[in-house]
């Protein structure tokens, strides 16, 4: 363990320096782990690595503002990732703005018929979900933000975020029905 985190000390230092072979090293040690989160705020690998190459262009802009006293700079890299691909979204501009709604009723899934599906038929569903449904979903359930924190990330109030989780979940449970149906 203290290995690999000298050795990260290092890239890190070469990234600082501008080295491209650090900055390499690098991007090479965290594709696999940012190209999964860039997954969850895109529709497909396209956009996804859109996002990725938008992010990796910030964080060796800013590898110098990296604290290793505050985190690790997989949280740090994570938190780059999912402002990206909030950017991205946003950038789309397709927000309801003017869906107010207070209390949302919970769709229940059949727990059964969620063991009958793999996780990459789950991802592909949320993916085909409408872009700001489809953000507010992933930050909600995956990265446990707060209708709070979803609203201020997305400039939505927050009664839009709970209309969007709502209709995520609606038609995730009609996806899912379907498929075992089928």
């Amino acid at each position: 363990m203290q290995k690999q985190e000298a050795e990260i000390k290092l890239i890190l230092e070469g990234c600082r320096k501008n080295d491209r072979r650090a900055q390499e090293v690098l991007y090479r040690m965290l594709y696999k782990f940012t190209m999964s989160t860039a997954m969850r705020y895109s529709r497909d690998e396209m956009d996804a690595a859109d996002i990725l190459s938008h992010a990796f262009v910030r964080i060796f802009k800013y590898i110098h503002m990296f604290d290793e006293s505050k985190g690790t700079i997989f949280s740090w890299v994570k938190r780059i990732v999912i402002n990206e691909g909030l950017d991205h979204i946003k950038s789309r501009n397709r927000f309801m703005d003017n869906v107010e709604i207070e209390t949302v009723a919970e769709p229940a899934i059949d727990n059964a018929a969620l063991d009958r599906l793999n996780a990459d038929e789950i991802m592909t569903m949320i993916q085909k979900l409408p872009p700001a449904t489809h953000a507010v979903f992933v930050l909600y359930a995956v990265e446990g933000y707060k209708h709070k924190e979803i609203a201020e990330a997305l400039g939505i109030s927050e009664g839009t975020s709970k209309w969007h989780l709502s209709e995520a979940r609606k038609t995730l449970q009609k996806n899912i029905a379907y498929v075992n149906t089928a």
